[in-house]
């Protein structure tokens, strides 16, 4: 805000406090110098919410100071009693505007841009204005007390009524004008015609004529109750007319309506005319007309806010449902279009929703009762062809270990008499639906896959096999081609030869490995499951040991291993071995050079009753993004940094570890640099079947 700007501003708000501070002087009590009402109060805590950016506050402190000594004493206060009513102003004004601030900031004038709509908000707004009067109170009657001699508690009890009054009423057409003039700024790009309609746009000719009509209804009842001399206690009464502009009409309406004719009550009053002016105590009876005028400025409010709030929350209850059917006409669509299946189910196997891909895939067998049927009404299958228990449907799995459960099926019944092969995905809603646990389980149909992984399996197989024996025949001449040359006497041409030789014996050593890995691989896909108990710890103990031994041979760096105490597990003791073996290998092989290997291995029970195993290394680790990838076929994370490999070694571990029903995943190792390989294994006390 600039200075011209600002000063412009104090100057106004100087002028309307000055003439708000003389119309105040001009209703003094008997004998004490105070005044009956003050609209001064209001205007104050207007001015200094307004001016809450200046960078010249300090001038509107002045200002205020300034008016208030030369008002009071120009209309016969004393010096020293004029300077206590400039105190007490400047603190009154100043801590309702830190309180309004601090309790209302997203209000105008409190530093936000909304306005006064809340009847919590309300209470607020009346909590800073009875406060920041107290505070004025203190000084005010005080400072009265120490000119004239004697302590007034009916002149304490004015001051804090007509200055709170003065606050609520005054401070409410301040606020609302405020806001008012801060959205006319704000829309001053819009067409002026556009803005006057939507700001009317509510009014019609019937709400019209009820404006009018509470107007016309309100001059009169006013004008009997006040103006009439008629000894009947008829102003509490007029509070109708407030509640039913407070149940009505708009809140700025209400909030005019509280000032005009709460101020008309009063001036009746002032003049000796009206219910109270038979009071013959001058202060009590300005303090029953302020109360008055009080009592109907809130009930005129709280039922005017209460109607905004019950109205916008109506509103918004309007649109949450619009949008709700919205989103969930978006989601059906959605779910129907889908071209894999979705069931939710709850624990009593009742169906919740179910798309239409499910009933497709599942060769349309569906239950009437919208209840989950036995395996064999839907002819389900587990791919060896042995029928699917009622008890090892995924979702009971889910609701029994409450861990995400998958698992291939095959669907074989009258509507699907070749058989379709369904991936199934199960996993618990985090939320009760009716208060009972559900489950969402997603339906893919991987028959093609599934064919297309047989045959490359037993492509690979068939192939691994029938090349063993020209490669060990290749293997053979070659080691007694080197013995032969060996005896030769030394030519160039023998050399060549002897590296010829060695190069064909390295080719073969590679192409030995990668049969070896297709044939293991076929063994992890294929192999019966032998699963016995199987301890853990002698097993590392012998792997760690062929590793160091293996390093010590053939002078490469010794790696070390931490091996804490592994419980036992329930697995295929033969691909368990494969399976560790391979992790370990490939932790020491994948170090870089100079680097000693370092692996620790530990294990622990996890809440599904499962084993699981990590194990961390020092190696080069693996890029990002590609953690989840080493597990596919012949992926190869590091094809140039020089290492050999084939691919297929976490291919088989991952095959390995399914089969069991467990996962495997990697990770950066938590501890810096390197890998941390993590997977799960049935631990010994659970004799579950392990499939896929």
């Amino acid at each position: 805000m600039t200075l011209g700007t600002s000063l412009r501003r104090t100057a106004a708000f100087a002028l309307l406090y000055m003439v708000a501070t003389w119309l105040g002087r001009q209703t003094l009590m008997d004998g004490n110098n105070l005044s009956l009402v003050w609209p001064a109060a209001g205007v104050s805590a207007v001015w200094f919410l307004a001016q809450r950016r200046s960078r010249y506050r300090a001038l509107d402190a002045l200002a205020l100071a300034a008016v208030t000594l030369t008002v009071n004493v120009a209309t016969g206060a004393s010096a020293v009693l004029a300077a206590m009513f400039v105190v007490a102003n400047l603190a009154q004004a100043s801590l309702f505007a830190y309180l309004f601030r601090r309790w209302l900031p997203h209000l105008w004038g409190g530093g936000g841009d909304q306005p006064l709509s809340r009847v919590a908000e309300l209470w607020h707004l009346i909590a800073s204005a009875f406060l920041a009067t107290a505070a004025g109170a203190l000084i005010g009657p005080t400072a009265g007390w120490l000119v004239n001699g004697f302590y007034s508690w009916t002149a304490t009890a004015v001051w804090m009524t007509r200055n709170t009054v003065s606050i609520l009423l005054i401070g409410a057409v301040g606020l609302r004008l405020g806001y008012a003039l801060h959205r006319l700024h704000a829309d001053s790009r819009r067409d002026p015609r556009a803005l006057l309609r939507d700001r009317t746009s509510a009014l019609t000719g019937r709400r019209l004529l009820e404006y009018a009509a509470v107007v016309a209804m309100s001059v009169v009842t006013y004008t009997v109750a006040f103006g009439i001399d008629h000894g009947l206690p008829l102003a509490f009464p007029l509070l109708t007319m407030t509640v039913w502009a407070g149940l009505r009409l708009h809140t700025g309406f209400v909030v005019l309506h509280d000032l005009a004719f709460g101020a008309a009550a009063v001036l009746f009053t002032l003049h000796g005319d009206g219910p109270f002016a038979h009071i013959g105590d001058s202060a009590v009876r300005a303090l029953i007309a302020q109360a008055f005028v009080g009592m109907v400025a809130v009930v005129g409010l709280a039922l005017a806010l209460s109607r905004d709030e019950r109205d916008r929350l109506l509103g918004d209850l309007r649109s949450s449902e619009r949008l709700a059917g919205e989103q969930a006409t978006v989601l059906s669509t959605i779910v129907d279009s889908m071209a894999e299946g979705l069931v939710v189910m709850d624990d009593r196997g009742g169906v919740i929703l179910r798309n239409s891909a499910a009933a497709h895939l599942m060769g349309g067998a569906v239950s009437a009762d919208r209840r989950v049927a036995g395996t064999s009404f839907y002819g389900l299958f587990h791919p060896d062809g042995t029928p699917l228990a009622d008890e090892e449907m995924p979702f009971r799995q889910v609701l029994r270990d409450g861990a995400p459960y998958s698992m291939d099926m095959v669907v074989r019944n009258p509507h699907v008499p070749d058989g379709r092969v369904l991936h199934v995905t199960a996993t618990t809603i985090p939320r009760p639906i009716d208060g009972r646990p559900c489950t969402v389980s997603i339906f893919s149909d991987v028959t093609a896959d599934r064919r297309h992984r047989d045959e490359l399996a037993t492509f690979a197989g068939v192939v691994a096999h029938d090349l063993l024996n020209p490669l060990a025949t290749v293997e053979g001449w070659s080691d007694a081609a080197l013995t032969a040359l060996g005896e030769a006497p030394e030519h160039p041409a023998t050399e060549d030869a002897r590296d010829g030789l060695r190069r064909v014996q390295r080719a073969g050593g590679r192409m030995r490995n990668l049969i070896n890995d297709l044939l293991a691989y076929t063994t992890a896909r294929d192999a019966e499951l032998a699963a016995v108990d199987l301890p853990l710890g002698p097993l590392v103990a012998e792997l760690t040991a062929a590793r160091v031994d293996q390093a010590e041979s053939g002078g490469a760096p010794v790696p070390r291993f931490h091996v804490d105490d592994l419980p036992p597990v329930h697995a295929d003791p033969i691909l368990v071995r494969q399976l560790l073996d391979n992790i370990i290998s490939n932790a020491v092989k994948y170090t870089a050079p100079g680097v000693t290997p370092e692996l620790e291995i530990g294990a622990g029970l996890t809440e599904a009753g499962l084993v699981e195993i990590r194990v961390r290394d020092n190696g080069i680790g693996i890029p990002a993004g590609q953690h989840g990838r080493v597990f596919d076929s012949f992926h190869r994370a590091h094809r140039t940094a020089g290492y050999a490999g084939t691919g297929l070694g976490l291919g088989i571990c991952r095959r390995i570890v399914e089969r069991h029903g467990g996962t495997i995943g990697a990770e950066p190792n938590p501890g810096g640099r390197g890998t941390c390989f993590v997977f799960t294994l049935p631990a010994a006390a659970v004799r579950q079947p392990a499939r896929l």
